[in-house]
């Protein structure tokens, strides 16, 4: 089946073509008819296999059939999700799909000036996608009324479950109209999700893509065993060793990511890092210069997982495992999106053996161990250019000197 197969407005064919989508995916091909019919759906499916035009498309289709029958006063779709990228390529997705139908979409996030959002709300919009706290913010404040919303989708809702935002989603929901049409898109789904979702839906259509394997055919998923200080020295044998990759790495905590950062700029590997304490404008600058191909190394901490949509990156580094296994699906899904394959490599050191059994438990299957012999594992220290790391090579020089001059004596004596 095609696109132009599908009961949907010319517009969005149209627009569909000239961003290449010729096919729906699997999600796409499961979930459009439903949410054009209205129904509440309940959807899990794999990262980069295409969820968010899965909801965007009938949705965008039937706001525009709305406003030509006039029935439409203000937001009629509320699209929250748990960080500042992910909301802003969402609302990505939702222009591009939605030109020339007269469907407007506005982004508010926290981190930057609320006036200007503000403004262009006054405006008026048909879409408003938004984080958690801005939303709230401006809820409480009276700037956003949300009575006339008939969609809500909360896009990776057990990320948000995560990050704390469970009581906000329940006093949300009492500023919304009881009759609406509710979606839940995730790559993962746990009892708490689970439970929320059937809370706040109506005989929902539960689509599930892929149940058994949560990770893309497309990913090629490797670990080697690396001791937690000898890490920084196998990202810069990775990066020397692929120059024109794209890697984003991804640690654990933000103090983490900068460190690797000043590690790597000690050996003349330019990197940037994303994490929340930076500023917008800086988190967007470093997008915007890795998703060109101009930055080659950027790194990341789990809040950041769902945000990064980028085409083309070849590596997945997890340089720390993630503490919680889900999340190990969600990092290497920023590789291997759609029909691009794509590498996940994975930096487990004698600490995290219980955290990869974890991972694995979770997967279902065991990864691929990349087996570094001892004599390769030496190598790579050695010729660090970290000066870190020089001090240990001279210590294992002179040792040898010592056995040396130790031998020489015991000859002559």
């Amino acid at each position: 089946m095609k696109f132009e197969d599908y009961s949907i407005s010319n517009t969005i064919k149209t627009n569909l073509a000239k961003n290449g989508f010729r096919r729906p995916t699997d999600i796409q091909f499961k979930a459009i008819p439903p949410v054009l019919r209205g129904e509440d759906v309940l959807a899990i499916a794999q990262t980069g296999t295409g969820k968010t035009a899965a909801f965007a498309i009938p949705v965008i289709h039937n706001i525009q059939q709305a406003k030509l029958n006039q029935h439409v006063q203000g937001i009629s779709c509320l699209v929250m999700a748990p960080t500042h990228e992910l909301a802003k390529q969402i609302s990505e997705v939702f222009v591009s799909i939605s030109k020339n139908t007269g469907v407007k979409t506005t982004v508010i996030i926290g981190g930057v000036d609320q006036d200007p959002q503000i403004e262009r709300l006054k405006t008026g919009t048909d879409v408003l996608v938004a984080t958690p706290g801005r939303l709230f913010d401006l809820v409480s404040q009276g700037h956003l009324k949300l009575h006339g919303v008939k969609t809500l989708i909360l896009d990776e809702a057990d990320h948000m479950l995560d990050l704390g935002f469970i009581k906000d989603i329940n006093d949300l929901i009492r500023f919304l109209p009881q009759k609406r049409q509710t979606l839940f898109f995730s790559a993962t789904i746990n009892k708490k999700i689970k439970k929320l979702a059937y809370s706040l839906v109506n005989n929902p259509i539960r689509i599930q893509i892929s149940p058994k394997d949560p990770v893309a055919k497309t990913i090629e998923h490797q670990v080697a065993f690396i001791e937690m200080d000898d890490k920084r020295a196998f990202l810069e044998r990775l990066v020397g060793e692929n120059p024109e990759a794209k890697i984003l790495a991804f640690v654990r905590t933000k103090v983490r990511a900068e460190r690797v950062k000043k590690a790597m700029e000690r050996v003349e590997i330019e990197s940037d890092t994303i994490h929340s304490d930076k500023e917008q404008a800086e988190r967007d600058l470093t997008m915007q210069r890795f998703k060109s191909g101009a930055l080659k190394l950027l790194i990341a901490t789990d809040v950041s997982a769902r945000g990064i949509d980028i085409p083309y990156v070849d590596f997945v580094v997890n340089y720390d495992l993630p503490e919680v296994a889900e999340n190990y699906v969600h990092r290497v899904g920023r590789t291997g999106r759609g029909n691009q394959k794509g590498k996940a490599v994975s930096f487990c050191s004698t600490e995290e053996r219980e955290i990869l059994d974890e991972i694995e438990s979770f997967l279902g299957k065991d990864i691929h161990r990349l087996e570094i012999d001892k004599n390769l594992y030496k190598e790579t220290l050695d010729f660090t250019k970290d000066t870190d790391y020089n001090w240990q090579k001279l210590m294992r020089e002179n040792e040898r000197e010592l056995k040396e001059v130790k031998k020489k004596r015991k000859k002559k004596k």
